[in-house]
């Protein structure tokens, strides 16, 4: 696979809540045959980090963190959207989460700018699932969809999730918001989306991955062209530490722990033995890069090291 390592900046053509400016920032580009797959910056979040390790051996969680300067109190991952342009498709996966959900994040739009494209040039809005930094972007502030060409696209089993009222009352509190949030977006929409399941060719050379357990019907997916392919993981692999050094631990980030934690192992396991490339919407470095083993685990290497 022929990647190109770059770095292009809009500058601070945004202004974050904060009153910080934003830089966007669009990292990395793979060639997959004719295909072309670009990653650009949506910002990032701020999260605490007990999210991600509370409960956790912590003689081992620090044998991981220290290496690679990773604080226990606050994390800040990127996130990284993947934009794809083929003859007269523009594709993109993921909405970003607009200037509704973390200060921090919000970038998108200028990044897509960066790179000579405009919300009106996307063809195909392609969903991993309905989490608000993947989804909330698809409205602007006053509720009108933001990439009025595209036809937007979500595996079935995730829409019927978000769309069911009855979900607000069973995700728990702390994620009741994300519930509501897609919802209302989700419905703004209806008439603007098609649905796939898994294994379906979505569009020619994407074919629907089945990664449930972040969320219900989390799907990520293989570009492929003969035998070069990439991965669009969406958050199936959500960090670059402990989702690869022990990918059998249960990550407080999954709506269902458990069934992420057999997710994740399967796709590093596909990913390092049959050497596809990664693009992970919360890996350093824009989040292209190769999954290797190391030791009883794996390891992210960036494209950009």
């Amino acid at each position: 696979m022929n990647i190109d390592r770059r770095l292009l900046l809009a500058g601070f053509g945004g202004v974050a809540l904060s009153g910080l400016p934003r830089v966007s920032l669009a990292a990395t580009s793979a060639k997959v045959g004719t295909m072309e797959v670009i990653s650009v910056s949506d910002g990032n979040l701020v999260l605490p980090g007990a999210m991600f390790f509370d409960g956790l051996p912590q003689d081992e969680l620090d044998s991981i963190l220290t290496p690679l300067n990773i604080s226990r109190a606050q994390v800040e991952p990127p996130c990284n959207v993947t934009l794809l342009r083929h003859e007269d498709r523009v594709v993109l996966f993921d909405a970003g989460s607009g200037d509704g959900f973390m200060p921090s994040a919000g970038a998108l739009i200028d990044s897509l700018d960066a790179v000579g494209v405009a919300p009106d040039d996307i063809t195909h809005l392609v969903f991993t699932h309905g989490h608000p930094d993947h989804l909330w972007g698809v409205l602007d502030d006053f509720d009108d969809p933001v990439f009025t060409n595209a036809e937007h696209m979500m595996g079935q089993t995730e829409w019927d999730y978000w769309t069911n009222p009855n979900t607000v009352n069973t995700i728990g509190d702390v994620r009741a918001s994300f519930a509501v949030g897609a919802a209302r977006r989700l419905e703004a929409v209806e008439d603007r989306m098609s649905f796939f399941s898994d294994g379906d060719e979505v569009l020619p050379g994407i074919m629907a991955h089945a990664t449930f357990g972040h969320t219900p019907g989390h799907t990520s997916f293989e570009v492929r062209s003969g035998t070069d392919a990439l991965l669009v993981g969406g958050d199936a692999i959500g960090n670059h530490h402990i989702a690869f050094a022990r990918p059998d631990w249960a990550s407080g980030a999954d709506q269902d722990p458990d069934l992420g934690a057999v997710t994740r192992a399967r796709l590093l396991d596909k990913l390092s033995q049959e050497k596809i490339t990664l693009l992970g919407f919360h890996l350093p470095d824009g989040g292209v890069g190769r999954v290797e083993r190391k030791d009883s685990g794996y390891r992210f290497v960036s494209e950009n090291m």
